[in-house]
């Protein structure tokens, strides 16, 4: 039987965000990025002086990493983006293989390489599906898999040997094998698929365990799965759509977590969820987990893309 826990969840801060999410957490600077998707604001909270911030409200960013280069490399329904931060944002990729790139989350892997996921879908139409899409340090974009319905978020193993990717409206968490060195992905399988009665997987990260987190749109919970897929324990969430998630603090075992205040009302919603009333979210929460997360890569993508633009 798997563990329903209550822990004492903190407000780090309330911007009211309309689709908080992608939380990433910068131990360099002992402070934590998100940002909110339809609100297009980006944000800071430093955990020394516990003061927080609007860094950008003018650009909408669905994904990001931090670069080693500085700044941050960016995904939306645009392509990719290298952004400094501060100025104009720079366009770096939004074509493959002759398709429009609409991008949702990302993620960076030992090397520095970009993995990402677009997502075409359209409830009210037939739709393409979506890809897991590698963009390799040189700057070479390719497609490593394809068929995806909602492609959310992406993680590694301790061990760099699994890669993990959620395909949000089917409910499903993948693995892959991953070898590091070539970026190379194989043998997709089914590690999660979420009950009908449960939320949908929407952001994740991995502890340093080798645990799953996955934060349940709709769910009002965070899912911490072991490495073979089954439910370890369960943590309530004050708000019904729950984005994702991320560790940080000194020691990494603080849990920030992003919610989203505008209500999404989609076909596979769970029965007897109720789109209209209660407390959906928009605030940032931070919780001790008691076990310690690991550090998220940097892409190392923006010396490339300057280089090949100067």
């Amino acid at each position: 039987m798997h563990k329903a826990e209550q822990f004492e969840l903190n407000v780090v801060a309330d911007y009211e965000d309309r689709c908080g999410e992608c939380p990433i957490w910068d131990s360099d600077a002992a402070c934590l990025y998100w940002t909110d998707i339809a609100g297009s604001r980006f944000y800071k909270y430093d955990s020394i002086s516990r003061q927080h911030q609007v860094l950008s409200a003018d650009f909408v960013i669905n994904g990001f990493r931090i670069d080693k280069q500085g700044g941050f490399i960016v995904t939306n329904g645009d392509g990719v983006w290298s952004w400094d931060g501060t100025r104009r944002p720079q366009l770096l990729l939004d074509h493959i293989d002759g398709l429009k790139l609409r991008l949702n989350d990302c993620i960076a892997d030992p090397a520095g390489r970009l993995f990402t996921g677009s997502c075409y879908y359209d409830q009210h139409a037939e739709y393409r599906r979506g890809q897991l899409i590698r963009v390799d340090t040189d700057g070479r974009a390719t497609v490593v898999d394809d068929g995806f319905h909602m492609p959310n978020g992406l993680g590694f193993s301790p061990d760099n040997g699994t890669l993990y990717f959620t395909d949000s409206l089917v409910r499903r968490i993948y693995a892959y094998d991953y070898n590091a060195a070539s970026g190379e992905v194989r043998n997709r399988r089914v590690l999660v698929q979420v009950p009908p009665d449960e939320g949908l997987p929407d952001g994740m990260t991995v502890d340093s365990q080798g645990f799953i987190w996955s934060a349940q749109w709709y769910g009002s919970c965070i899912v911490r799965y072991d490495p073979s897929g089954v439910v370890e324990r369960r943590i309530q969430v004050p708000a019904k759509q729950v984005t994702s998630l991320t560790f940080g603090g000194e020691d990494l075992t603080d849990v920030f977590i992003t919610t989203a205040g505008e209500s999404g009302r989609l076909p596979v919603m769970p029965p007897g969820y109720d789109p209209y009333s209660g407390y959906f979210g928009g605030r940032v929460y931070q919780f001790k987990a008691g076990v310690a997360g690991k550090f998220e890569y940097k892409t190392n993508l923006r010396s490339t893309f300057l280089r090949s633009s100067t």
